[in-house]
């Protein structure tokens, strides 16, 4: 049992490695997303069954692949579709198939997968929907794992995938890269489910834990695969800037007991010096590809900011407020703006900052959103109004879902 055990560890992890390529060179076969994943699951099935017996392959990338092709071809072979694509195309002997497959998996496996990027990304899906395609098809998990992720239901999340694929097909999506004209607005998508899936692990919106560092994981590998898939795209290199730096402080943002530890309270010796590392390391890169820094790449230079400080009195917030006010023009996010407020009540004072939260509150932005009475809060203690302050951080405290934000908050509203 013990033997069989680790070989099942094993085909869980070559599948989660090699899953997001085999589905790839499967959807470029057979041009539909729902076949090529149904096609990868028979593999693994079959993994599973003969592993254990026959012992881990040579190379189970291969296996995996070898395996999906027999499948593929017997699908193809059973379509009444292909005896017409035989007339279409003069065929007359069913090994011109497996020739055709094989050449589909020689040529660029690397093009591929960042195909099917585009395609889990595509704006035709809901935000909720990319997020769990991408997750499925690209990160390998299951839909138990994404459900558990992002604490809901397993039917949820599947209906959510069978809709994705459902609505890709009906909308024959391509399985290409977007030309030139497109690209900017379909890598925006990309970039954005990746930034989502990191979020949600750095500060999970519900449960009990705080962070969830398993979700920061994968969305910092999918920000490494595509950023070696584009090298040439700045704004690719900036997320992967902002994730790694973001990243380092996992360890601090979370105390003995798992409770929140606030920026200005962590012990900045836990953070990851590699990561940090890593993190300007992109930020140059995307500084040096140049073309004007994009929201990403200003969202990592203000991380770095923070990286380089050795406490938060030593933080350049005036630079801080600066690159804020860069990015609020080109993010169009109250989010941004509430977080420029918290920059410049740090750079000006207090008021300054509590003036532009107002300004917030004026226009009907962020009602609710459990960030805008805690920051309202903070503004307003700093400032001696402490009854306020209290009110500001109850109310945020009604407005969470996550559980160790909501024992935080309540800490400071009865303080």
């Amino acid at each position: 049992m013990a033997v069989e055990d680790e070989v099942k560890r094993t085909v869980e992890a070559v599948w989660r490695i090699e899953s997001p390529r085999l589905i790839a060179g499967l959807v470029r076969m057979m041009r539909d997303v729902g076949v090529a994943e149904e096609l990868a699951q028979d593999a693994l099935v079959a993994a599973l069954e003969q592993w254990p017996a026959d012992g881990v392959p040579r190379n189970p990338g291969a296996w995996l692949m070898s395996v999906a092709k027999r499948r593929a071809v017997d699908l193809v072979r059973r379509n009444e579709r292909y005896q017409r694509k035989l007339a279409e195309l003069g065929r007359t002997m069913d090994d011109t198939v497996e020739a055709d497959f094989d050449a589909v998996l020689a040529d660029g496996i690397e093009d591929d997968l960042l195909r099917l990027i585009f395609v889990a990304c595509h704006p035709v899906l809901t935000t909720e929907a990319r997020v769990a395609l991408t997750l499925r098809l690209l990160g390998g998990l299951t839909t138990g794992e994404i459900a558990r992720a992002f604490l809901v239901s397993e039917p949820t999340v599947a209906q959510r995938i069978v809709r994705a694929k459902r609505a890709l097909s009906d909308a024959r999506v391509p399985f290409e890269v977007p030309e030139a004209g497109e690209r900017a607005a379909r890598l925006s998508s990309v970039l954005e489910v990746i930034y989502l899936i990191f979020n949600e692990g750095y500060s999970a919106t519900a449960g009990d834990d705080w962070v969830r560092p398993a979700l920061c994981e994968e969305a910092l590998r999918l920000g490494r695969v595509l950023a070696g898939l584009m090298p040439g795209e700045a704004e690719v290199h900036g997320l992967v800037a902002l994730m790694e730096i973001q990243a380092s402080r996992l360890r601090a943002r979370v105390g003995p007991a798992g409770e929140p530890v606030l920026l200005a309270d962590q012990d900045r010796t836990r953070w990851d010096r590699l990561l940090i590392g890593r993190g300007l390391a992109s930020l140059a890169r995307a500084e040096e590809i140049g073309g004007g820094p994009g929201p990403y790449t200003l969202q990592a230079a203000i991380a770095a900011c923070h990286a380089r400080a050795a406490s938060a009195e030593e933080t350049d917030w005036v630079r801080v407020a600066a690159l804020y006010d860069t990015l609020a023009p080109l993010a169009e996010s109250p989010v941004v703006e509430l977080n420029r407020a918290v920059a410049v009540g740090m750079a000006e004072g207090p008021e300054a900052g509590l003036a532009l939260v107002d300004a917030l509150v004026e226009r009907g932005m962020l009602g609710g959103y459990h960030l805008l009475p805690a920051v309202r809060g903070d503004l307003l203690r700093r400032l001696g109004r402490d009854d306020e302050a209290r009110a500001e951080f109850a109310r945020a405290t009604s407005l969470t879902r996550n559980e160790r934000e909501r024992a935080l908050l309540l800490s400071r509203a009865v303080s």
